[in-house]
């Protein structure tokens, strides 16, 4: 392997990034408040549209709310940081629902994809704000998947604030915290969000539709109905 020229150049190259990261002084986060307090009234719009516009993409929202903690301190970082995701949110979706929901629509007749999409789009708000409240999985991913789903725009925007809402406090205060404005101790909220998450999810489980409203019956009901429309037609005939 070591034969290899463009390697080892890689190698190196590697190298020299890692060691001028190491030696290269850092400022404080309090400096990097400093900074942005300099930098004039604009930059909190600049930092926005950037925050918005890039975690469409599947990028990492976390990199985002932190800064916006440091930068603008728990207050303004907070509306910036959820401001930004909520847009960045309703703009993913809007824009996956209509360039892509109809190229995997051939991929949703499995009957239990069925069964989960009738569940989303009838009680979507609850599965989403679960999962926002955890966190678990990625910003970009429910976005997406939500979008290719029969979830409501409204209740899955709805859903969206509340969920978000107390786990990107605690991370932006946090994040302030380490320039030294205020205490730590906001990790409870991040702890509550989960349980609160891990409790809506188990609901949203247990919760079984009503008998009229599963994709079954409907068949079934659809079914019915053709029969008797076919019966009707050969008598009158």
């Amino acid at each position: 392997m070591l034969s290899d020229r463009r390697l080892v150049l890689l190698l190196c190259l590697a190298a020299v990034v890692c060691a001028a990261a190491l030696l290269t002084p850092l400022p404080d986060p309090r400096q990097i408040q400093e900074w942005a307090e300099e930098a004039g009234p604009y930059f909190p719009l600049v930092f926005f549209a950037a925050h918005t516009v890039v975690t469409i993409a599947p990028v990492p929202r976390t990199v985002f709310t932190v800064a916006s903690g440091l930068l603008f301190g728990p207050v303004v970082g907070l509306a910036v940081a959820v401001a930004a995701s909520v847009l960045s949110a309703a703009a993913a979706f809007l824009l996956v629902r209509v360039f892509g929901r109809d190229r995997v629509a051939p991929y949703l007749d499995h009957p239990s994809v069925r069964l989960v999409d009738e569940r989303l789009r009838r009680r979507g708000w609850l599965a989403v704000g679960a999962l926002r409240l955890i966190a678990f999985a990625p910003f970009s991913v429910v976005n997406y998947t939500c979008a290719l789903s029969s979830i409501r725009f409204w209740p899955y925007l709805g859903a969206t604030v509340i969920g978000i809402l107390p786990g990107t406090a605690a991370t932006v205060v946090l994040a302030d915290a380490l320039t030294g404005g205020t205490h730590p101790a906001m990790v409870v909220i991040s702890l509550a969000c989960i349980a609160a998450g891990s409790i809506g999810l188990f609901i949203d489980q247990r919760w079984k539709p009503a008998a009229h409203d599963s994709p079954a019956v409907a068949d079934r009901d659809r079914t019915d109905d053709s029969g008797r429309n076919a019966r009707t037609v050969v008598a009158e005939q």
